[in-house]
């Protein structure tokens, strides 16, 4: 069971994540990178760096990996923080559970580059990473069972949560086919001025607050963009969300945007289209990047893990690539 002083250090951790009004923006994403960069990375996971249509990405690859899947992982940071370098400890775990590659765009930020700049950077890496995969199937003779289309996930946290899901609802129909699934760590979804979290005062929990939200998305959009469902993607119509990937979205039961979670899953049950809210007791925002005070974070990740790769269970080797370390351990072996 963890301590109060567990708990207490993980709020600290997680509060770096999120742009008070009380802070300096330089300070604010030094600070993010200072806390969340790992030097080495867990569980043998490699880092390589690859431009996807000129922009810069990380290429997170687990020692174990289907070659049927890819994820864009994009992260979040109050739309003025966060970075690949940042992410790249929690993203090379999440990639290890679900024995997936994970591409981690550096898309640009707010306020020299507000709304919808780091969206665009997203469609041009989605774009990018489709054709490089699609390519790369037409090349694998050895499998001519393989599908036609790439299987792309789209994971997000927070801010990052309302681009990834604006990109999805710009994608055309034939890029939309090929997601099989979007994973979402407690979404940002309603930033408009009529939003309970912004217009009521003091509204907080351990973590974020109303003024966080509200100062973030005063940075990122002008006001009366705030209700287009690229910025708050809980006002999707039912057209929009028409066709949608199944999705996933994990958030403690504790925190303040819970309720929106609830009402994106229910628009998204109303469109016909699935959602699974996966509510974690007692947790706080963004708790799974606090793994090393709360024993919560790593069970919580193995869900995602299960998720992903439940469907995996019956894929023969031919889909399977291991890196060339342990293929010579292997081989060594025999």
């Amino acid at each position: 069971m963890n301590s109060s002083h567990d708990r207490k250090s993980a709020v600290k951790k997680l509060k770096t994540l999120v742009y008070s009004t009380k802070q300096d923006l330089d300070v604010f994403r030094k600070n993010i990178e200072k806390t969340f960069y790992e030097p080495v990375l867990p569980n043998r996971v490699e880092c390589t760096e690859h431009k996807y249509a000129n922009i810069s990405c990380d290429v997170l690859m687990p020692e174990v990996y289907s070659t049927e899947k890819i994820m864009i992982y994009v992260h979040g940071g109050s739309f003025v923080g966060g970075s690949k370098k940042a992410y790249r400890g929690f993203c090379a775990t999440l990639a290890n559970v679900t024995s997936c590659r994970i591409v981690v765009p550096e898309f640009r930020l707010a306020p020299t580059y507000t709304f919808p700049n780091g969206i665009e950077d997203l469609q041009l890496v989605f774009r990018s990473v489709f054709t490089e995969e699609q390519v790369a199937r037409s090349l694998d003779s050895a499998n001519p069972k393989k599908p036609e289309q790439p299987e792309i996930i789209i994971a997000a946290d927070g801010s990052g949560a309302s681009m990834a899901l604006a990109l999805l609802l710009n994608l055309r129909e034939r890029y939309r086919e090929c997601i099989s699934r979007v994973i979402l760590f407690s979404p940002w979804l309603n930033l408009t001025a009529d939003s309970p979290l912004i217009a009521e005062k003091k509204v907080h929990d351990e973590v974020m607050s109303g003024d966080c939200l509200r100062r973030s998305a005063d940075i990122y959009t002008y006001e009366t963009n705030l209700s287009n469902p690229l910025v708050s993607p809980v006002l999707a119509t039912k057209e929009q969300l028409a066709g949608f990937p199944p999705v996933y979205i994990q958030i403690g039961e504790k925190e303040i945007l819970l309720d929106d979670a609830k009402q994106f899953q229910r628009n998204l049950h109303d469109a016909g289209c699935g959602c699974e809210l996966d509510i974690c007791p007692d947790m706080m925002y963004m708790f799974q990047m606090a793994d090393e005070y709360l024993e919560e974070a790593h069970t919580a990740i193995e869900r995602i893990g299960k998720l992903i790769t439940y469907e995996e269970e019956k894929i023969d080797e031919l889909t399977l690539t291991r890196a060339p370390l342990l293929e010579k351990s292997l081989n060594s072996e025999a």
